[in-house]
């Protein structure tokens, strides 16, 4: 069965972090003279469950957020956006959602990250052994997932469970330094990671932490593509992706966009790409999808709320000539 038949039943588990995303209003103001703020859901497992629905599929995140005002807020962010959340667990004590403060500005852009005792790190075995993972299509997770524990192991056995139940298991890379201990620990965890995944997507840069010298990232993601991994994305920003398989590899360029910010592109691709995916598109079809939906995120506030629908998608595609030729 090929990805894009396991994918068709349009309906996704998705582990990771669910969390507030502060954005300096009007647009353009810097966080240091702000006095109005616009808040929104955020987490980067959130926001691409945010994309996926917005696209026509289905999601059920896992995860843990603060029994607080702030976790509250995200499980009512969920629920707008029509995110199953039977599986997300409030957690007391000293436990905090994440929070970013983000500049909706591209010129000395900020964006601070609160991360200090984060409730998703607490998921835990019991939290992922209760997911049914034969009602799914698919398993998608972030490597921020696995940079603390508990959530690493109860992650590596999700792996394990879906891997059991016949579900392709998809993993954004998504390294955060700020969140390890150390660089040598995620790149171990990462290779153990990639090892066990069918799609993998990661920029340049992700790519090379992986290979342990950043001139070796496309080689790195050369040898997934022929060890383990169906599919392999390595997006290299403006310059577009290439994406490769055990069979043919193929280059794509971008769709050129006004930027606002340099945030959020990474989740909106993913939540286009695996949309494509499950509608049956072709691959290359797919990853020009999700380029389009990074390039309309870009150029408007926030995340979640700038996930475009399938309608905003493809009226964005209609108006623009197509992707740019790659170099």
């Amino acid at each position: 069965m090929t990805i894009q038949e396991q994918l068709s039943g349009n309906h996704f588990v998705v582990i990771g972090r669910a969390g507030m995303d502060f954005y300096p209003d009007p647009p353009g103001t810097k966080t240091a003279d702000a006095v109005n703020f616009f808040s929104c859901l955020g987490g980067s497992s959130a926001n691409i469950c945010v994309a996926i629905n917005k696209l026509g599929g289905k999601t059920s995140l896992v995860t843990c957020v603060s029994d607080d005002a702030i976790g509250q807020f995200c499980l009512n962010q969920l629920d707008h956006y029509g995110i199953e959340r039977a599986h997300v667990r409030r957690v007391g004590g000293e436990f905090r959602n994440s929070l970013a403060v983000v500049e909706s500005r591209i010129e000395d852009h900020q964006s601070v990250i609160y991360r200090n005792g984060a409730a998703d790190f607490q998921m835990n075995n019991d939290d992922v052994d209760a997911v049914d993972y034969k009602k799914f299509s698919a398993i998608i997770t972030t490597g921020t997932v696995l940079a603390a524990e508990p959530s690493r192991t109860a992650a590596f056995r999700a792996f394990d469970l879906a891997k059991e139940a016949g579900l392709p298991l998809i993993f954004d890379l998504d390294y955060r330094p700020y969140s390890w201990v150390s660089a040598d620990d995620a790149a171990q965890t990462y290779s153990r990671a990639g090892a066990a995944c069918d799609v993998i997507i990661g920029n340049d840069v992700e790519f090379g932490f992986m290979a342990g010298d950043y001139d070796k990232g496309l080689t790195k993601a050369r040898e997934l593509a022929r060890t383990s991994a169906s599919v392999v994305v390595y997006k290299r920003g403006e310059l577009g992706s290439i994406t490769i398989t055990p069979t043919e590899e193929f280059s794509t360029g971008i769709f050129k966009a006004n930027a606002l910010k340099p945030t959020g592109a990474g989740d909106s691709f993913m939540g286009g790409f695996i949309a494509g995916m499950a509608q049956g598109r072709t691959l290359q079809e797919s990853v020009e999808r999700g380029s389009a939906c990074a390039s309309i995120v870009v150029a408007n506030v926030g995340c979640a709320p700038a996930m475009p629908t399938v309608a905003e998608l493809d009226a964005f595609i209609a108006a623009h000539p197509g992707v740019t030729t790659p170099d």
